[in-house]
């Protein structure tokens, strides 16, 4: 779930943990349950009034996949998101010193902090390629040979000093 921020996460514990099985991942160590409350405690997040077993009960317990949490705390990050954008836009309309420049301005900023938010939901959301479909991409090379095009034809005038008729 490359697509998860920190910043996503409501609680600070929740995107600490996080950060930790990330971190492990990366490193390619194992991700259960007792490796991942001692890179917690590396980290200092037991420091914060969690306890050991409450850390292992937290991490122990799965209703659902993973993903499944990963795509609900994007939709809930994007849905933060734009009500805040929203209110940064307001703001920016309710002062009377601000000037249309820096409505647009402000605004325009605002927005693209949501699109990066929303790029990532996306991703989430985005349904798997089926075993054996060819992978598709946006960027690159076109799949297939350009098609030579023909040259523009001369106007009308030329062809007929040339002698032609059209």
């Amino acid at each position: 779930m490359r697509w998860l921020a920190p910043e996503d996460f409501t609680d600070p514990l929740h995107a600490g943990l996080w950060q930790c099985a990330s971190t492990l991942a990366h490193r390619g160590e194992p991700l259960d349950p007792v490796t991942v409350m001692w890179e917690a405690q590396h980290r200092g997040l037991l420091a914060a009034g969690v306890t050991a077993a409450d850390l292992v009960a937290l991490l122990s317990t799965a209703a659902l996949p993973p993903e499944h949490w990963g795509i609900q705390i994007a939709e809930r990050a994007l849905l933060t998101r734009a009500r805040h954008t929203a209110g940064r836009i307001t703001a920016y309309t309710e002062d009377p010193a601000n000037t249309v420049h820096q409505l647009i301005t402000g605004g325009r900023r605002a927005l693209a902090d949501l699109t990066a938010v929303r790029r990532r939901w996306q991703q989430a959301t985005r349904p798997l390629a089926e075993p054996g479909a060819p992978v598709t991409s946006r960027a690159g090379p076109p799949s297939r040979a350009p098609t030579v095009s023909q040259p523009p034809a001369r106007p009308v005038a030329v062809r007929a000093a040339a002698g032609r008729t059209p």
